[in-house]
């Protein structure tokens, strides 16, 4: 007997099935007794009335057999539901018995630990509480999850997280909460707790609180509380905690810092610090959003604030693994009311992280967007901000992986409207990509900002806004790869002198690498020069140049020249055509030096001139034919 085992909710299922089947046997008997009972005899001789009478006495004695074997089932079953009771009830005492002496054994394996370091060896950290900005508890020293910072009140930060022991989470940090004293800058968010020393992913970071109320003198808004840094991972396997959002910039005063001087609205709080990864292997947490800039003041003419910064990515594993990206800037504070206020600039994309030995690099932060304009009324819209820059991409791994890719520079803000629209605003630049390492391919430049929408004919030619520059393309592995390419130019002014020109493409390696091909310029017209990156060059042994960017379309730039190849063997790259639609030199095709065949010029546009070939290698090759006009 000690071997048997029962299972209560299986014997209470069989109870219940009994009880059916006796239910289902009963409304038969019940249902035959009349017909059974009370035969009628076939006819009216002696033999006739013998023979129904037996029947029916068969049928008696049937129905008094079944009354009987109905009232033992009965009772089986009321004995198998209470057996089923039993059961449960003591399984039910046993796991609260287990259950209390498994919280004993840990209350007095923590009780030394506990008394020592104020925390326990086994077990999750307490969390903070809501609205106090507490932080979070550390977990155990052997296993057990840091707890969650608390929520901060008003006018408080949020509290940190509890770091994890030997195996384990971090916990989250807690948002701060918004200040709603005039004057009083927002704080800043709980920082997330690191994951275990083994094991463990760090907790994200909590989010900055918004700026208070505008102050009655001072000239600036208040700032936005800055996101908590994300929490670092464990030792041999660990995600990094992402970075909180930094918090909104308070709007603009009424009065300015001196007289003659606008105010302006507060700048937007930097995102967090994405955390690290494991030492070993593991990805880096994302850096977290700039704040928005505060918005301008609503009864006089003011500034919108600038976008707070995007934060940094978080590194990756030493050994593999991915690091973090980097977080995206804030938008620039809109300009409000009808005084023509000026939208704030956007804020830069935050670097993409470092990486480790083997992996790629990670991609920077787009810039924040520029802030529109406010509205003249019947007089001139305000001027738009300028777009955020974009974010550097990282480098590659330093064995083996690709650069990152830059952030994209972001769009100007919108001119108000108004009697006369406002002035656009020009676009941010474009991110540099990522150089590769030993072995790897280099980032992509990211792409430069466009203009915002707005007038811009009113706008003398050499204040007319630009689209941003493209990033230059990162440099290709030392032993082996190819440059990357440089980012486009951002639209500019069709009725401007300046430009946006395309990023430069990467150069090649030390042994064996293509040079990346540039970017194009930024479309434009009129006298807009948009010129196309140049090529970048072959590696110094083998590899041919990169390819010049196209002009921007129809505007006045010019191609971009090739790259030069190779010092031993490489081809030169071919040059750039003019502007599309417009009036562009053509790019002069890149040399060879000993051998390789020199790049052909690129095209001119309109009446423009073609770009020159370039010089075959002095030992062997050919030049480049010359573009046509």
């Amino acid at each position: 007997m000690s071997y048997l085992i029962a299972a209560p909710e299986l014997v209470a299922a069989a109870a219940t099935d009994l009880a059916s089947v006796g239910s289902s046997i009963s409304a038969a008997n019940a249902a035959a007794a009349a017909p059974t009972t009370a035969v009628l005899a076939a006819g009216a001789d002696e033999v006739s009335a013998a023979i129904a009478a037996l029947f029916g006495a068969h049928a008696q004695a049937y129905q008094l057999l079944s009354t009987q074997a109905a009232a033992f089932h009965e009772q089986f079953v009321r004995l198998l539901t209470a057996g089923a009771g039993s059961y449960s009830l003591a399984e039910a005492a046993n796991v609260s018995a287990a259950q209390s002496l498994q919280q004993d054994v840990l209350d007095l394996i923590n009780a030394p630990t506990q008394a020592l370091f104020g925390r326990p060896l086994i077990g999750n950290g307490t969390n903070g509480a809501p609205g106090t900005g507490q932080s979070g508890g550390d977990g155990g020293i052997l296993i057990g999850n840091g707890g969650n910072g608390g929520s901060g009140g008003i006018n408080q930060g949020g509290g940190n997280g509890g770091n994890a022991g030997l195996w384990g989470n971090g916990g989250a940090g807690g948002a701060a909460g918004n200040s709603t004293t005039a004057g009083l800058n927002g704080f800043n968010g709980g920082a997330g707790g690191n994951g275990g020393l083994l094991w463990g992913n760090g907790g994200a970071g909590g989010a900055g609180g918004n700026g208070g109320p505008a102050p009655l003198a001072g000239g600036v808004g208040t700032t936005g509380g800055n996101g908590g840094n994300g929490g670092g991972a464990g030792l041999i396997y660990g995600l990094g905690g992402a970075g909180g959002n930094g918090g909104i910039g308070g709007a603009a005063p009424a009065i300015g810092p001196s007289p003659g001087i606008i105010p302006a609205g507060g700048v937007g709080g930097t995102g967090g610090a994405g955390g690290g990864a494991a030492a070993l292997f593991g990805v880096g947490g994302a850096g977290g959003t700039g704040g928005a800039g505060g918005l301008s003041n609503a009864t006089v003419q003011s500034v919108g604030g600038y976008g707070g910064m995007g934060g940094l990515g978080g590194q990756s594993g030493l050994l593999y693994g991915a690091p973090g990206a980097g977080g995206a800037g804030g938008a620039g504070g809109a300009g409000d009311g009808t005084f023509a206020s000026f939208g704030g600039h956007g804020g830069s994309g935050g670097d993409g992280g470092a990486t480790g030995l083997l992996g790629n690099g990670a991609v920077g932060g787009d810039g924040g967007l520029g802030g529109d304009g406010g509205s003249g009324g019947v007089g001139q819209g305000g001027q738009g901000g300028i777009g955020g820059l974009g974010g550097t991409g990282s480098p590659g791994g330093l064995l083996i992986g690709n650069g990152g890719a830059g952030g994209n520079g972001a769009l100007g803000g919108n001119g108000g409207p108004g009697g006369t629209t406002g002035f656009a605003g020009s676009g941010g630049f474009g991110g540099a990509g990522g150089d590769a390492q030993l072995l790897g391919i280099g980032g992509v430049g990211g792409n430069g900002g466009g203009i915002g929408a707005g007038t811009t004919a009113a706008v003398p030619v050499t204040s007319q806004p630009v689209g941003g520059i493209g990033g230059n393309g990162g440099r290709s592995g030392y032993l082996f790869g190819t440059g990357g390419n440089g980012g486009n130019g951002g639209a500019t002014s069709t009725n401007g002198a300046l430009y946006a020109s395309g990023g430069n493409g990467g150069n090649g390696g030390l042994i064996f690498g293509n040079g990346g091909t540039g970017g194009n310029g930024g479309a434009g017209g009129g006298t807009s020069v948009g010129s196309g990156g140049q090529g970048g060059n072959g590696s110094f042994f083998f590899g041919n140049g990169g390819a010049g960017g196209t002009g921007g379309a129809n505007g006045q730039g010019a191609g971009g020249s090739g790259g030069s190849g190779a010092v031993f063997f490489g081809n030169g790259g071919a040059g750039g055509n003019g502007a599309p639609g417009g009036f562009g030199a053509g790019g002069n095709g890149g040399s060879a030096v000993i051998i390789g065949n020199g790049g052909n010029g690129g095209n001119g546009t309109g009446l423009a001139a073609g770009g020159s070939g370039g010089a075959g290698g002095f030992l062997f090759g050919q030049n480049g034919t010359t573009g046509s006009p």
